[in-house]
């Protein structure tokens, strides 16, 4: 799972309106308007950006319901979306390393990137993959860097090392199963029907099909390490933790872990963060062609709310951007 922190005022330019996808209150999909409202003045240090495409993730399901507001305060009405690409169409003060038609692409942990316009931080965009179209941009940011900072971050992950990597039909999957291969390691996935052969075609060299076999059942020898992008019951994660051998681990983006101590495995859970320097490395992985970025959804951003009924009803696979 994802988190952004709480929003902020915004200045805005009464005579400038854009539409945008906003929570007045929370609630279910119908919860969300798609609305006209005054375009957002970038402030010091920041950049305003026209949007290409936002990408769509499980955590605004939690932002949308309120489930989130515990640990990420917001402040309502509250403007959806945590990462975006487009185009730079203006400066605000002091703010450097981009120019007006610049393509980025970026995390934008306060909100706001499901409008047709967003003001960021230019420290926190980077420029966009030019091998890819710009649009298609949008998806790398926050599943691309929960899966970097689980891989290399929290599980330390080197060539040779078995890894299986649970769920790996959606958009963290997606980059999970491409960059654990390219440093070598050997990837199992699991994954449905509908996206086995996607995943197959990432590299992983052994795909599990939850719907017939759980891992325990389905492998014949233990791995190094689980990484876990599903939310499991207590139950499915702690037979996640017998498939790892004795002093492997297990790193999730969705549950907490606490692997029996029995079994010798570590467990982590963690909350991706912003990091531009990581997403740059991943933006140049896409432009040497090591990594592809596959969309298997792209839809009118006033068409949100049924992306989020998908969503929760278990029809959404892959990754889906939104076209404002």
């Amino acid at each position: 799972m994802t988190a952004e922190p709480a929003s902020r005022p915004r200045a805005t330019n009464p005579n400038a309106t854009m539409m945008a996808a906003r929570v007045h209150a929370f609630g279910g999909p119908e919860a969300i308007r798609y609305e006209r409202m005054a375009r957002p003045v970038p402030g010091p240090g920041e950049v305003l950006v026209r949007v290409a495409a936002a990408g769509f993730n499980p955590s605004d399901v939690g932002f949308r319901n309120g489930f989130m507001r515990d640990v990420v305060p917001v402040e309502l009405p509250f403007t959806l979306g945590s990462e975006a690409s487009g185009t730079v169409v203006e400066l605000g003060d002091g703010a450097s390393g981009f120019g007006v038609g610049d393509h980025v692409v970026g995390r934008v942990d306060e909100g706001g990137a499901a409008a047709e316009y967003l003001t960021a931080p230019a420290g926190g965009l980077v420029h966009a993959p030019a091998a890819i179209p710009l649009a298609h941009a949008a998806a790398i940011p926050v599943a691309g860097l929960t899966a970097w900072q689980g891989l290399f971050e929290h599980a330390s992950l080197e060539p040779g090392t078995r890894i299986l990597i649970n769920g790996a039909g959606g958009g963290v999957g997606m980059f999970a199963v491409q960059l654990a291969r390219h440093v070598g390691a050997h990837v199992i996935a699991t994954a449905g029907p509908r996206s086995a052969d996607r995943v197959r075609g990432y590299g992983a060299e052994q795909i599990i099909d939850y719907t017939r076999a759980s891992p325990h059942e389905a492998l014949d020898h233990p791995v190094d390490l689980v990484f876990n992008l599903v939310p499991t019951p207590a139950e499915a994660t702690e037979a996640l933790c017998r498939v790892v051998r004795p002093g492997g681990a297990l790193v999730s983006i969705t549950v907490p872990v606490k692997p029996p101590a029995a079994t010798g495995v570590t467990g982590t859970h963690f909350v991706a963060r912003n990091d531009p320097a990581q997403l740059a490395g991943l933006v140049a992985l896409v432009d040497s062609g090591a990594m592809r970025v596959d969309i298997t959804a792209a839809r009118p951003l006033a068409e949100l709310p049924a992306v989020h009924r998908d969503a929760e009803a278990g029809r959404a696979s892959g990754k889906t951007i939104l076209i404002p």
